[in-house]
This record gives C-alpha cells, sequence and structure tokens, in this order.
C-alpha cells in the first residue's frame, strides 16, 4: 500500500473491502460529517516532530464521551505534550458502510472508532480493526508510540504491533462485569505477559494482581480539588434540582449492576421527607427496575463541568454500591471528588472506601438500610463546629492528591519501562 498523503477522507480497500478514515467535528459530542479540523488545529496535531513524546495509543472499552473519568483525566494530561490516539470497540450498525471515524477532541485526544456491519463474526470484526488501526497509523504516520489498555480484548487485533513500550492500566476487574467476554480472563493473561508496566485503579485491585507482574504499581483514584471545590461557593441552583426539597442525599455516576437499587428504595421508603437526587445514564440493567418513589429524582448524565453545580444543593454525598463480585474491588474516583466538594459522604462497605476513607473518619460506612438513616440522621444533626473540624481532616488528607501528581509519576514509570526494554 503507498504511503498516504492526506489523512483526511482517504479512501481504504482492504481484501475486498473497502472503508474510509473520515475526520468528523472537533467536538465528538457533535454528529458525525465529513468536515475536517481547521487547518492550524490539523497542522499542530497531525505532525509528530512539533511534539516532544512518542505518540501514544490507547486501546479502551470506554467511549471518550460517556462519562469523564480515569481515562479522560489520565490521557488528556498525556497529551499535553505528545499526540494521544483514543481507539474505542466498534459501533456496529445496519449496512456496509465501513469506516474509521477520526475527532479531535478539544483535550487535543484523537479519538478512533470503527463502524461495522451488524451481523459480522467476530474473527471478521478482530481482522477488520486491526486493518484499520494498521491504516491508521499509515495516515497519520505513527512509528514510534506507547500502547496504552483498557481493555484485554483488544490484544486480539494489536499483537503484531511494534511499540517502545506496552502499559496496561487495570482500571477494574472488567471479568466480573455483567455480560464480560468469556476470553476476558484469558486475554488479560496475555496481555499481562506482554505489558511493560501495570498500573491498578486501586489498592484491593494491586493486592490481587500483584503476583501476576513484575513491574505493577497500585493509583488510586486521583482528583481535581479546584474543580469539585468549587461546590462549596455555588449560590445558583440548576434548574431541574431548584424545587426538590431538603434534606437531598446525592449520587453520581453510571448507574449499572453495581448499585443497591435494593438500598435506594429502602432509604426513600424509610425517610419519605428525604429526597434522593441520582445523576447518571443508565446502562446494562433495565431502567424498569429502579424504584419508582415520588422522592427519588432521577436527573439524567451531566456532564463533568456541571457536576459541582449539582454536588452544591446536597446535603449529603451517597456511594450506594451493592456488595458483590462486580464491586469487589473498584475504587470509586467520585469518593474524592465528594469530599473535595465539602459534603459528607456515607457509603457501603467498598473496600478501597472503607481503606483508607473509612479508617479515617472521613467517610461514613453502612451496611443496611437502618444503618444509612442511622449515619445520615447523624449528619443532619451535627454542629457547625464539627463539620469545620471534619472538613479541615478531609483537606489535610487530599491536600497531596491530584491527577497531576499521579500522571507525573506514571511518566516516570513508563519512561523507565521504555529504557529498560530498549537495553534489553
Amino acid at each position: 500500500m503507498s504511503p498516504l498523503q492526506n489523512p483526511v477522507n482517504s479512501n481504504y480497500n482492504k481484501k475486498g473491502r473497502a472503508w474510509e478514515i473520515r475526520f468528523t467535528s472537533i467536538d465528538t459530542g457533535r454528529s458525525p460529517s465529513q468536515i475536517a479540523p481547521p487547518p492550524a488545529v490539523r497542522s499542530k496535531l497531525s505532525n509528530a516532530a512539533a511534539l516532544s513524546e512518542p505518540d501514544l495509543v490507547c486501546l479502551s472499552h470506554l467511549r471518550w464521551n460517556f462519562v469523564y473519568q480515569r481515562p479522560q483525566h489520565l490521557l488528556s494530561r498525556s497529551a499535553k505534550n505528545r499526540r494521544v490516539f483514543f481507539v474505542e470497540e466498534p459501533v456496529f450498525s445496519p449496512g456496509t458502510d465501513w469506516r474509521l471515524d477520526v475527532s479531535i477532541h478539544e483535550s487535543g485526544v484523537w479519538i478512533i472508532v470503527p463502524h461495522l456491519s451488524e451481523g459480522i463474526g467476530e474473527e471478521t470484526a478482530q481482522t477488520a480493526q486491526q486493518a484499520m488501526l494498521d491504516d491508521l497509523f499509515q495516515a497519520t504516520e505513527i512509528s514510534q508510540y506507547i500502547l496504552w489498555y483498557y481493555t484485554p480484548m483488544a490484544v486480539n487485533f494489536t499483537n503484531h504491533l511494534k511499540p517502545l513500550a506496552i502499559v496496561y492500566d487495570c482500571m477494574d476487574e472488567l471479568s466480573a462485569f455483567q455480560g464480560a467476554h468469556p476470553a476476558l480472563k484469558a486475554n488479560e493473561s496475555q496481555l499481562l505477559k506482554r505489558s511493560d508496566v501495570v498500573f491498578t485503579g486501586g489498592n484491593s485491585l494491586y493486592e490481587a494482581k500483584q503476583h501476576q507482574h513484575p513491574n505493577i504499581h497500585a493509583f488510586p483514584s486521583s482528583i481535581e480539588k479546584e474543580h469539585f471545590a468549587t461546590a462549596r461557593n455555588f449560590s445558583e441552583s440548576p434548574a431541574d434540582r431548584e424545587d426538590i426539597p431538603h434534606p437531598r442525599l446525592g449520587f453520581f455516576g453510571v448507574i449499572d449492576e453495581r448499585m443497591d437499587i435494593e438500598l435506594l428504595r429502602g432509604i426513600a421508603e424509610a425517610k419519605p421527607d428525604w429526597n434522593l437526587v441520582i445523576i447518571g445514564p443508565v446502562v446494562k440493567i433495565d431502567p424498569a427496575i429502579l424504584p419508582a418513589c415520588p422522592n427519588i429524582h432521577y436527573l439524567g448524565g451531566k456532564s463533568y463541568q456541571e457536576l459541582p453545580a449539582y454536588i452544591a444543593g446536597w446535603d449529603i454525598a451517597m456511594l450506594p454500591f451493592a456488595i458483590n463480585e462486580s464491586t469487589k474491588f473498584i475504587s470509586p474516583t467520585k469518593t474524592p471528588e465528594y469530599l473535595a466538594a465539602g459534603k459528607p459522604v456515607i457509603s457501603t462497605p467498598i473496600r478501597d472506601v472503607v481503606k483508607p476513607y473509612g479508617e479515617n473518619d472521613l467517610v461514613r460506612i453502612a451496611s443496611s438500610v437502618s444503618e444509612f438513616v442511622d449515619r445520615a440522621e447523624e449528619i443532619l444533626s451535627e454542629s457547625a463546629d464539627d463539620r469545620a473540624n471534619w472538613l479541615n481532616k478531609v483537606d489535610a488528607f487530599l491536600a497531596d492528591n491530584s491527577w497531576d501528581k499521579t500522571w507525573s509519576e506514571m511518566q516516570l514509570l513508563i519512561a523507565s519501562a521504555i529504557e529498560f526494554r530498549r537495553k534489553s
């Protein structure tokens, strides 16, 4: 295949199948089009020589524009001095319009989305993804790069690549999630063998994986303190929240099999004068099974930028997670975010919340509806001095916690891994 002169709307043909690499709009939240980024942006972000570090190619099971969490925090920082390509899982649609949508987010991260036909076999999909990825590398002149995995399922179409180093950022025990692919555990074993450095999203996950790799490091959830601290001073109320009476107990995040919906129902029924505010998308579960109590308010998904305004109006923040296999190793990013917002937190006994937050009296732990109600009543009755003393402890605990620090430490470990591989 001859070298590509222009990465925008270039046509490809692999083994009789034709597809395009298409630029969409800068903001991938917009509807796709064939409008390329402005020349100034394209020039800045498509010229590897203009940046100081090797490219980073991330393979993810998450969508960049779904919920702003660990991948977005880390990779947007990485994109400040290198090209970052965020390769999502395919979108399967009717028809035969196979394509690779490429857009550049405002953070500088390139969002790569394969589009394939519904009903094709898994082997065909993997072959197509490998070919599309190879074409992307050629079109954008990716030659010196780091592979960064969030999903072990991507090893099936990336084993042929020759990166400077392989990073596995294991943010969850994906094999325990509802609908997990049966080959996920085997793929993860393969990925662990290939990886040069492994990060885990929490301490309990590190404890479970530490003997599976010689260069593994725990990086629990970090925080953008300044962003969430603005909730302490918000005076304006979002329109869809202003008519909800106090006291308000709030949650934001993905609503899926990890949420204890019976706990929510029990709290709402035990305290009909309390209002539960639930923010986030419902995925993998039928929305019809969610409790429909009049004092539970489902406000849908909100952007990362909007969250402080909503948290500001809560009296208590909740972590109402079920205790099951899918939550065994989670380290909720929202724990320090709630605390930075200055809100008292009640959580079910998730291991990475109990230690360190529960053990340091920063978060109250409750295992049942009655315990949850008791903890909430304690919070609602505490004095201003009690709250101020608690908040001082929170601020001292969070003082050294930041995504900037986490990314800086990760970069050092990646650089060491590259150097070790170079000398080997």
